[in-house]
């Protein structure tokens, strides 16, 4: 699988590490995201590749009446970013990947080839229940997945679908 956009807002050099891979011609027609906060070893990493920086959406922007596309809608993660800029795009099919927000049977948060390990938020949180994708049974999450995905299907898809 191959996206077409890999997106980051975090600020920490942990999380930058993220692109200090080559992944060669991988790489190649994907456009980076990235909020004009992530950490500079980020846009280190990521030169030589196409990439974008935004600037949150703050209030002054608004006060002086900036057009559209002059700033980027960023949202609570990566997936409500990248879900206002494909539907501004027009995009009709999107697939989020890495956005299991459940701990997998084994209680690992992460896949085993995580490079930063396997069970990196495995203790963070208190495991909660929750209902299982269609309704079949139930998995471990924790409320900060929790809260992203009631947010995501009860606000953003359907504000979504009202803008496209």
């Amino acid at each position: 699988i191959k996206p077409d956009y890999v997106c980051m807002l975090e600020r920490t050099e942990l999380t930058a590490e993220f692109f200090n891979h080559d992944f060669g011609e991988f790489d190649k027609d994907i456009v980076f995201v990235c909020a004009g906060v992530v950490h500079p070893k980020a846009i280190e990493y990521l030169k030589g590749k196409t990439f974008i920086i935004t600037q949150k959406v703050l209030a002054f922007p608004y006060y002086i009446n900036l057009k559209d596309f002059s700033y980027a809608a960023v949202g609570f993660s990566v997936a409500h970013t990248l879900s206002y800029l494909a539907t501004y795009l027009s995009h009709k099919n999107i697939i989020f990947i890495g956005q299991d927000l459940a701990y997998a049977e084994n209680g690992n948060s992460h896949p085993d080839d995580y490079q930063n390990s396997a069970n990196y938020e495995s203790q963070m949180y208190e495991h909660i229940l929750t209902t299982a994708y269609g309704g079949n049974g139930k998995v471990e999450t924790h409320s900060i997945w929790l809260l992203f995905k009631n947010w995501f299907e009860n606000e953003m898809i359907p504000n979504t679908r009202k803008m496209g």
